[in-house]
């Protein structure tokens, strides 16, 4: 499994950022918002910051399960743990 994030941000400011806080995963820039286009997390080029999305793909490339920004923001302490979860059903574990 490969966790992935994506900032708005500049190479450089994300990986000043990843440093200092002792990231454990890749944090790749979207400085053209395309990936956040793409998969719901802004809705034009011009917006500021991205909504908060989860997008889980399989070794294809093909996205398995998604949970949209309202999901996200209001259970952040929840939602790591729900992720998982599915993910081990989708997978039978």
């Amino acid at each position: 499994m490969t966790i992935i994030g994506v900032s708005f941000d500049s190479p450089t400011k994300n990986a000043a950022f990843k440093k200092s806080d002792n990231f454990a995963f890749a944090l790749w820039s979207d400085v053209g918002r395309e990936l956040a286009l793409y998969y719901g997390a802004a809705s034009s080029k011009t917006q500021g910051a991205a909504d908060r999305v989860t997008v889980v793909l399989d070794d294809t490339g093909t996205q398995v399960l998604t949970y949209s920004a309202f999901m996200t923001n209001t259970g952040l302490t929840h939602h790591p743990k729900d992720v998982l979860a599915d993910c081990k059903a989708l997978l039978g574990l």
